[in-house]
């Protein structure tokens, strides 16, 4: 199960790169004066916000929910080990005591 959840971390968290890097700057509503703005939006020229902050807010938010359910479960892990088919380890003796001789 983490496994997965690893592998959808790593793939929302390259989508949210790729999704801002595509994203045009502030400095870029010259364009739209001149009518090219109309066709980044969603619903239109009257749209609240283009498709791409919308799906910017989408991995933002399955970022931060699999970063917080990957730390509760690196929190909470069972105390199990790889190593439950092998022997007990050898316990080594210490080193012989004096039997009460001392010089």
């Amino acid at each position: 199960m983490t496994l997965i959840l690893i592998i959808v971390h790593v793939f929302v968290c390259i989508a949210l790169i790729m999704i801002v890097l595509f994203q045009t700057g502030k400095g870029a509503d010259m364009g739209a004066a001149f009518g090219g703005g109309s066709s980044q939006t969603l619903f239109g020229s009257t749209g609240a916000s283009t498709f791409l902050s919308k799906a910017t807010t989408v991995a933002a938010i399955i970022f931060m929910v699999t970063s917080l359910w990957l730390a509760y479960n690196s929190s909470h892990k069972r105390d199990t080990s790889i190593m439950k088919d092998t022997k007990a380890p050898i316990e080594q003796k210490s080193a012989p005591e004096n039997s009460g001789q001392e010089k």
